[in-house]
């Protein structure tokens, strides 16, 4: 299954079979899911083609995405009309709260868990 979130993959989801993209790889895919001015549908359905055609490219069979919500069902079915499964990590935040000089410290940590 290929990397294809803008982040590095956990030591758990490489230990389940994850494989990040190669550098060059990898700066492609974040510049089609790095949009920072409003996209018309248009420039949403050609940054996730571009998306789909890298996947082939690869001869991907199975990615994991994520990324900004209003651009994943047009990932989804780009991928789907491909034959490219696609999965979201599932992950189960984990708190602790710790009481220093009088100050309450709340942390999280996302730990993974699986695939969606």
């Amino acid at each position: 299954m290929l990397n294809f979130t803008q982040h590095p993959a956990t030591p758990e989801q490489l230990a389940a079979g994850v494989i990040d993209l190669l550098p060059n790889q990898r700066k492609h895919l974040i510049d089609r899911l790095t949009v920072n001015s409003l996209p018309t549908k248009v420039e949403i359905g050609h940054r996730c083609a571009d998306i789909a055609q890298l996947a082939l490219d690869l001869d991907a069979t199975e990615v994991m995405i994520g990324c900004a919500p209003w651009m994943m069902a047009t990932l989804e079915r780009w991928l789907t009309y491909h034959g490219i499964k696609f999965f979201y990590a599932f992950s189960v935040r984990v708190s602790k709260e710790t009481l220093t000089e009088g100050v309450i410290v709340k942390t999280s940590e996302f730990k993974h868990a699986g695939f969606i």
